[in-house]
C-alpha cells in the first residue's frame, strides 16, 4: 500500500499574471504526468486576499507553489514544476 500523495498548493490573487503563467504551466506538466502514466497530486488553489495570514506569508512572492514540505516561490517555469514533483512524488533526486 502506498501512502497519499500530498496536495499541491498554488497560491496566489485574482488578477495575477505571473499566477495566471503558473497555473498555466501547472496544467501542462499535470498533463505531461498524466500522459506518462506518472501519479499526480491533488491540485488547490488559494487566494492570498482570502486569509490575512497567507497574504501576509506570501504578498511578495506569488504564485507560489507547495508540496509536502517543499514551496516555490516565484514559479512560473515548468521545468521548475517538473523537479519539484519528481523530487516529491517520485523520489528522484534533483541534481
Amino acid at each position: 500500500m502506498t501512502a497519499p500523495l500530498p496536495d499541491l498548493v498554488l497560491y496566489g490573487k485574482p488578477g495575477c499574471h505571473l499566477c495566471e503563467d503558473a497555473r498555466f504551466a501547472l496544467d501542462a506538466v499535470l498533463a505531461e504526468r498524466a500522459r506518462a502514466g506518472l501519479p499526480n497530486p491533488v491540485l488547490r488553489e488559494a487566494d492570498i486576499l482570502a486569509d490575512a495570514g497567507l497574504h501576509h506569508r506570501y504578498r511578495d512572492w506569488i504564485p507560489v507553489l507547495a508540496l509536502g514540505d517543499r514551496e516555490l516561490r516565484l514559479v512560473t517555469q515548468p521545468a521548475r514544476i517538473r523537479r519539484l514533483l519528481a523530487d516529491v512524488i517520485d523520489g528522484v533526486a534533483s541534481r
